[in-house]
């Protein structure tokens, strides 16, 4: 048996990996706030099954992946993935605009969850040796700086870092455990909608991304994530630490 956890599964790109995921016969575990039931629905050759998550509740993510871990444990399985997809990109805002519960709840989820997820995932599976594979999703964001995005840029390019440092370790110790990050660009997804939705006071390149939906510039989710899964499902192609991106590969 394949399983993989797939965090953000109730809509956009997360619920596009999810299914093509069950597609090729891999059962999926969905983490997040709100149920998928389309994906529940799906008659395919793997299944799903949502857990709710507030990933910006770190001690209820934990105890959470701890349980599927757990029930994981008590299956034959040939191979694992996780793939960590769930972010906000709120607070759109300047510096000094901005509010700690806010930044809190950014920091939680797009860099502490996936931490906590990676930390407990390496733990649970370091005595095995099935195929073991993570995906981080990341964000050209974090190479450059953006106005009014300065919780989103430092909070994937934090991740970037924790992602190629544990590919470095897995590597030298020699593991067969692979980490690497995906890039999926600008996609048509509801986190654009909110960015689209901004003032200019609060980001300045706000027009670009409404050009961007206008002149059909935005990939479908269903697009991007076969990028991603087509090559998660060679993992003796993957090289730790590999940094997967769309423009490059589409």
């Amino acid at each position: 048996m394949k399983y993989a956890v797939v965090t953000g599964t109730s809509k956009g790109l997360g619920a596009a990996i999810a299914r093509l995921f069950m597609q090729a016969s891999i059962h999926v575990i969905g983490l997040a706030r709100h149920e998928n039931q389309d994906l529940a629905n799906e008659d395919l050759p793997g299944q799903y099954h949502h857990v709710t998550v507030d990933l910006a509740d770190l001690q209820q993510t934990e105890q959470k992946l701890q349980e599927v871990m757990d029930d994981l444990k008590t299956k034959p399985l040939q191979a694992v993935y996780l793939v960590q997809n769930a972010a906000v990109v709120t607070p759109i805002e300047q510096v000094g605009k901005q509010t700690s519960g806010e930044l809190t709840r950014h920091v939680h989820v797009n860099l502490l969850s996936p931490m906590i997820i990676t930390n407990l995932w390496l733990q649970g599976w370091r005595e095995s040796d099935i195929s073991c594979v993570i995906a981080h999703v990341t964000s050209g964001a974090a190479n450059r700086s953006v106005y009014g995005w300065s919780a989103y840029g430092s909070s994937k390019a934090g991740l970037d870092r924790y992602t190629q440092t544990v590919a470095l370790e897995q590597e030298q110790l020699g593991t067969g455990k692979k980490v690497l990050l995906f890039d999926p660009s600008i996609m048509d997804t509801d986190m654009q909608g909110e960015i689209r939705s901004s003032d200019e006071s609060q980001f300045s390149d706000v027009q670009q991304f409404k050009d961007y939906k206008q002149h059909n510039q935005l990939r479908s989710t269903e697009k991007v994530a076969r990028v991603l899964v087509d090559r998660l499902l060679k993992p003796e192609d993957l090289v730790n630490g590999q940094y997967l991106s769309v423009k490059e590969l589409l």
